[in-house]
């Protein structure tokens, strides 16, 4: 309910006006600009906020979270460096398309001439990273600035908002706090272009979709598999979703491998692509002698549903063009492979074991790198469950993108896929999640070594010695991920073999908060 104290400051209306705009989380670095925000979380009730130790454990947690709510959450961040500190994951949240709203406190608006240590071009900083930008000018403008960036975050299908909040326009009184705004609705897809599609679906030719966002779900899911039974399309995703309902019982789907050379075999058969909220698929990088773009010379892309475009409707408005509503889906039998002998651990025998093993309606994040390729297929038939991925290929979302997660679902196991590598960016996130008691069980891959750069670097023609090799070896120290877990106050075993892990996976997911495994291979 909206506080109706005449005597609010600008942080208390603008902390109240979050609070009816539907925001209930707040993952939170703060610093002396911020003060008065984080005074106002204590006097307006209905915030929760959580600390990170890292801003990159800030914004990644607000990704996770946003990934299985479907409503954002805010960050609170310190003027510019400690937004620069975030970026990677705001990065990886846009493209993602996670709602997020910022808050970055910023100096009072009659201190900025002064040129201080920490006087830094925000908007500048922010921009790349953000659909929208904002700085309020004064304390009676925050409340209704703040309703905005909440509005623009819950835009279709989720956006960035980063509202900078000058420190006197936080402390200084303000008037009541804004209504809540409501966004607009996403774009509907014009009925000549679902015709269209259709058409191209009749003519039998090779084709396939190419899907992401919201169309990933299990409802509208199974409504492309109807399209797909009675046309003989296939379905596939783009290579990096931010959720994909999958498991038992839901309707399988494969991604577009990441190596070129097997996107291109994968898409070589097809005449037709049909993007749903994807782009028309590329490499991830440029490679010498490989092609940019994946599909073949003779195939035609065509849209179904642009980003900004409701493609769950349009998916359902094609199945009704093609008459095809009560088709039988394709539905995903349980499979789950026999747990190997005992034996030294392998990517393909880790997958098996987190096959067998995985909850019902598990959590699962994937920032395995080169370590969790084997995951999706092995899993495929496990228990239904939700995959969350790298989007913006920026490292180190693995252990924030689960704490926001578990935050936004306490119910639920998370189950996080943790290379050793990019743990390396973010593994202050341990620390927040022992401080919530979050339950997560990570398997901290442990290959001691940028791996992934390693097939780069013979992707890219590039001849390694010595001092390249060097660069992409952790070890001379190895990392001890056990001491640094339980360091951060997170219970932590070691696994060097299948039945190590076995027992390092059930003791994990019998606890109830977090524990790191690290499986050494």
């Amino acid at each position: 309910m909206t506080n109706l104290n005449n005597t609010m400051n600008g942080a208390e209306s603008l902390v109240q006006t979050l609070i009816d705009s539907g925001i209930e989380t707040c993952f939170s670095n703060p610093g002396t600009s911020e003060m008065h925000f984080v005074a106002a979380l204590d006097k307006i009730a209905g915030m929760r906020c959580v600390l990170g130790l890292f801003e990159g454990v800030v914004t990644g947690a607000a990704d996770g979270y946003y990934r299985m709510t479907d409503k954002p959450a805010v960050t609170l961040l310190h003027l510019g460096p400690g937004l620069g500190n975030g970026l990677a994951n705001l990065h990886n949240a846009k493209k993602a398309g996670s709602a997020v709203v910022n808050i970055i406190g910023e100096h009072a608006t009659y201190h900025v001439e002064h040129d201080a240590p920490l006087t830094a071009d925000i908007e500048g900083i922010a921009r790349p990273v953000s659909h929208w930008v904002h700085t309020s000018r004064s304390s009676k403008d925050v409340a209704a600035d703040g309703a905005a960036a909440v509005a623009a975050a819950v835009t279709y299908p989720g956006q960035v908002a980063s509202l900078i909040l000058p420190a006197n326009t936080a402390w200084e009184t303000a008037g009541q706090p804004a209504p809540k705004l409501q966004p607009p609705t996403p774009a509907e897809v014009p009925s000549d272009r679902i015709k269209a599609i259709a058409e191209v679906l009749r003519k039998g030719e090779p084709t396939a979709f190419v899907m992401t966002g919201h169309t990933l779900r299990a409802g509208p899911l199974e409504t492309a598999s109807r399209i797909a039974q009675a046309t003989g399309a296939t379905l596939l995703a783009q290579t990096s979703n931010a959720r994909l309902e999958r498991g038992a019982g839901r309707t399988p789907i494969a991604s577009i491998p990441y190596p070129v050379d097997a996107a291109v075999k994968v898409l070589s058969e097809f005449k037709h692509l049909i993007c749903i909220g994807a782009k028309p698929p590329v490499a991830f990088f440029a490679y010498p002698d490989k092609p940019s773009c994946l599909w073949a010379d003779n195939c035609s892309n065509h849209i179904l549903a642009h980003p900004d475009e409701d493609g769950v409707l349009a998916l359902q408005a094609l199945a009704e063009e093609l008459d095809v509503t009560k088709s039988r889906p394709l539905i995903q039998n349980v499979s789950t492979p026999p747990l190997p002998d005992n034996g030294a651990l392998t990517c393909a025998n880790i997958a098996a074991v987190v096959a067998h093993l995985l909850p019902e309606n598990a959590i699962v994040v994937d920032e395995g790198i080169t370590a969790s390729r084997d995951m999706p297929h092995t899993t495929a038939g496990a228990a239904p469950h939700d995959w969350l991925q790298i989007c913006g290929g920026s490292i180190g979302i693995g252990f924030p993108l689960a704490t926001g997660a578990a935050v936004a679902c306490p119910d639920r196991k998370v189950v996080s896929l943790q290379a050793d590598g990019s743990g390396m960016y973010t593994l202050q996130a341990l620390w927040t999640q022992a401080r919530e008691n979050l339950d997560i069980t990570t398997i901290l891959l442990s290959n001691r070594a940028y791996a992934i750069l390693k097939h780069e670097l013979k992707n890219v023609g590039a001849n390694a010695g010595t001092i390249a090799t060097d660069m992409m070896e952790l070890n001379r120290p190895d990392l001890d991920w056990v001491s640094m877990a339980r360091g951060m106050g997170v219970e932590a075993g070691l696994a060097t073999d299948i039945n190590s892990l076995v027992k390092q996976i059930k003791a994990g997911l019998g606890s109830g908060g977090p524990y790191l495994i690290e499986a050494v291979f």
